[in-house]
């Protein structure tokens, strides 16, 4: 059965565009993911970044406190990320690159020049009992790198087919040249032992065409359930979700 985690990042977003370096304030991220266990969702996402521009490390805590599925933590290869998840023990980390100026995760990681400070860490993490995925470009350099780190997984970066998708009554083959680089990624990675997940501008729309991408153990997505739920409520929101997630035969 393909897996669901629901990035609750946005909702601390929310947050600290009226309560930013308060300590407090609503809505609060905790209490979404709750609602999304409580709808089915079998894991939660958050990205501590190192500029604390949403997640807050009081929130990673609560969430290993209180959630009763799997935490994943997104997080940047950097030293004190590396030594907060350490403590934390997520189930899983997943490690992405970084921008400051960036208003989310644009692209995937640049494995080829990262490979020894990603295999490091990649082996401090399972010696502390914590799966590790890297977030990567359907690449094959990248996927053939990922595999050489030893990681468990890698998450492929959905957010070019998706662009593609939005466009594709103007470009429709560009849509399935993206739609190709996917298939033929975790193909690949399937065949290098990696188990697959994948994320980014995934959306209610978009899922069904995903659906052609075989071997796919886990979709994380946000920012499209956060917006239903401001209709919705997040419950439902998350629920419309995995019934559409039903349709996938891997």
């Amino acid at each position: 059965m393909l897996k669901l985690g629901v990035n609750i990042d946005h909702i601390a977003t929310l947050r600290e565009a009226r309560y930013r370096g308060r300590g407090f304030g609503e809505p609060c991220p905790v209490a979404a993911a709750l609602a999304c266990e409580e709808a089915g969702a079998q894991g939660i996402t958050a990205h501590l970044r190192e500029d604390r521009r949403h997640i807050q490390a009081r929130d990673v805590w609560a969430l290993r406190r209180t959630i009763r599925t799997r935490l994943n933590l997104e997080m940047a290869n950097a030293p004190e990320i590396v030594g907060i998840a350490l403590e934390l023990k997520p189930d899983i980390v997943c490690l992405v690159p970084e921008r400051r100026q960036e208003l989310t995760t644009e692209g995937g990681l640049d494995v080829v020049a990262a490979e020894y400070a990603l295999t490091e860490t990649r082996k401090k993490m399972n010696d502390a009992g914590i799966a590790v995925s890297l977030f990567v470009a359907p690449d094959p350099g990248q996927i053939e790198a990922s595999a050489r780190t030893g990681t468990q997984y890698v998450e492929l970066h959905t957010g070019q087919f998706a662009e593609a998708f939005h466009r594709a009554e103007d470009d429709r083959q560009h849509c399935e040249m993206e739609l190709a680089r996917l298939v033929a990624a975790a193909q690949q990675a399937n065949e290098l032992g990696l188990k697959v997940n994948a994320g980014h501008g995934l959306n209610y729309e978009n899922l069904p065409a995903l659906y052609r991408v075989p071997h796919l153990v886990e979709l994380n997505i946000g920012h499209s359930i956060v917006s239903r739920a401001m209709s919705t409520g997040m419950g439902n929101a998350v629920r419309d979700l995995l019934c559409l997630m039903q349709a996938y035969r891997p």
